[in-house]
């Protein structure tokens, strides 16, 4: 039998109505699919604008090594030391192996000036020597040894004894001694790894390929927010290697709300997770009654490895080995940065942290403009002034390390004075006198994101400095006891594109003439002394621009 149908036009306009949908469908989830992954090429930094189209790929494959013959050999993204950006690192049984092939391994850095023995530091010639790492810490082995040692039977349908830890990881080869300090945690170990990150992965160094990329790169649908300027990728994990439990919280609990607040979906690993994988691919302990047994079992169950993909590798005591953290700054941060200086993949005026400061701006409810880009050469005489004067001090008047309080309080009536006497002449300042233990945190970042002026005794409190908002009058004023300095805050500030100045009582200095480091008896103590009226004297001459005209 054959069935006819006649059309209508009625029947015919449902159809083409369908199959337009149909069509229009199609073409957002193709499109969706083949160009989420590439809309990191529309990230771009102000300075590093990205060639149209070619950089990234726009499918995204996943190889499976199980099967492979050569096992795949390590390389090196980026390196300074104490930062090493490594493709395809391998740990068994605590050791980290570097896989060579073509590459030598005297075509590496040296070991020392990547890793060490993860021992807390002093400066003795004992503990300088027991952090120098050996074989047992980090090793070479050849692709052929690599399979010999970690290789399945694939002709019985065996596979590799090599497990990926997907995503990117940021291996953290630290003891305990500094993570709980939210300066050395945040100030300079979040601030390097993110310079670190951000130039390697800037297009104009070429460091990192569109492999690394796809990579490390989700995409999947989220609440959190996304800037359309540049960023790397994020870690999938944060690996503590051996820091226990919880040793990387600061008291007051700035560590923690400021990580999770840059990397909210970022799993944090401590020492007791790293040892669940060193004993995974470790042999196992030997039994007293059957010793041949036990060497069966060495062959069967010790040779596995763990896999990292793309994994960013940081080592204080390796950073301390550099030249510009050892010798010149003491600051871990300063070898990252430097090094992405001279590849061009940061700014010196703090455009590559914008990224981080407003994330914990958005994080603790501050409302700003999202289009204040920082699109502006690489000198902060031509960034933005402030819209506002907003000087804050921070007293220490109740905690360790504070002013004498008569001279507290001289400095708390010279700035009220000045402040005054501005407002009295039209102009919009703002003091802010603040304990910040009695502030919450939300409170803390919302009070220093609008801050031109930070001042205080050299503490803890200061490192709110790099969440603030970088204009040409921006300004850090640190207190020292007399004869005493030192890099931490006067380093961190002018690495973001703010101006520092050291004071003694009733004498300032600032770059590139700071004094010499020095701790003096008194540097801790409770009673620093400072001339309130010399400071108020100097915010007013940097901020009404004649501090240096003598100088001009």
């Amino acid at each position: 039998m054959i069935l006819s149908y006649s059309l209508t036009r009625r029947n015919a306009v449902v159809v083409l109505m369908i199959a337009s949908c149909l069509y229009v469908l199609f073409t957002i989830v193709t499109y969706d699919i083949e160009h989420f992954l590439p809309m990191v090429a529309s990230f771009r930094p102000a300075q590093h604008p990205l060639s149209t189209g070619s950089h990234f790929k726009e499918t995204s494959r996943r190889i499976d090594f199980g099967f492979v013959m050569d096992i795949p050999a390590t390389s090196i993204v980026a390196h300074a030391p104490g930062w090493t950006l490594f493709r395809n690192l391998y740990m068994s049984n605590g050791t980290i192996f570097l896989v060579y092939s073509e590459t030598k391994p005297e075509s590496f850095p040296a070991p020392r000036m990547m890793i060490s023995t993860s021992l807390p530091a002093f400066n003795t010639p004992e503990n300088i020597a027991q952090r120098e790492p050996t074989k047992e810490v980090m090793d070479f082995i050849s692709s052929e040894d690599a399979r010999r040692r970690w290789g399945g039977d694939h002709v019985n349908g065996e596979r590799n004894r090599i497990w990926s830890i997907e995503g990117i990881t940021l291996l953290v080869n630290d003891p305990p001694q500094f993570l709980d300090h939210y300066y050395h945690f945040v100030g300079e170990f979040l601030l390097g790894t993110w310079a670190f990150m951000y130039g390697a992965f800037n297009p104009s160094t070429g460091m990192a390929t569109s492999d690394d990329w796809l990579s490390a790169y989700e995409g999947n649908a989220s609440f959190n927010y996304y800037s359309d300027i540049y960023q790397p990728p994020p870690f999938a994990r944060v690996s503590f290697m051996h820091a226990p439990a919880g040793s990387w919280r600061d008291k007051p609990g700035l560590n923690s709300f400021i990580l999770r607040a840059v990397f909210p979906s970022t799993a944090i690993e401590m020492a007791e997770d790293w040892a669940d994988r060193v004993i995974a691919t470790a042999p196992p302990a030997p039994p007293s009654s059957d010793l041949v047994q036990h060497s069966r079992n060495l062959v069967a169950d010790s040779n596995k490895a763990w896999h990292f993909p793309l994994v960013l590798l940081t080592d204080r005591s390796a950073a301390h080995r550099g030249e510009a953290c050892g010798q010149r700054t003491q600051r871990i941060a300063a070898e990252a940065w430097e090094y992405m200086v001279r590849q061009n993949g940061i700014d010196l005026i703090g455009r590559w942290w914008q990224i981080i400061r407003e994330t914990v701006w958005r994080f603790s409810g501050v409302v700003f403009n999202d289009n204040d880009d920082l699109n502006v050469s690489d000198s902060s005489q031509n960034l933005p002034l402030p819209e506002k004067i907003v000087i804050t001090y921070i007293s220490r008047q109740t905690v360790r390390r504070h002013l004498i309080q008569a001279d507290h309080d001289a400095l708390s009536d010279a700035l009220r004075d000045l402040v005054a006497r501005k407002r009295d002449a039209g102009k919009s300042w703002e003091l802010n006198i603040v304990e910040p233990e009695m502030l919450s945190k939300d409170e803390q970042i919302s009070l220093i994101s609008k801050t031109t002026i930070l001042l205080g005794v050299h503490g803890n409190g200061l490192t709110h400095a790099i969440f603030m908002k970088p204009t040409r009058l921006s300004a850090v004023l640190e207190i020292f006891y007399p004869d005493g300095f030192a890099r931490d805050y006067e380093w961190t500030t002018r690495s973001l594109g703010i101006r520092h100045f050291s004071i003694w009582n009733d004498t300032y200095f600032t770059h590139p003439n700071e004094p010499m480091l020095g701790y003096p008896e008194g540097f801790h103590g409770t009673s620093i002394p400072v001339h309130g009226r010399t400071v108020a004297h100097l915010i007013e001459d940097w901020l009404e621009g004649t501090l240096f005209q003598d100088h001009a």
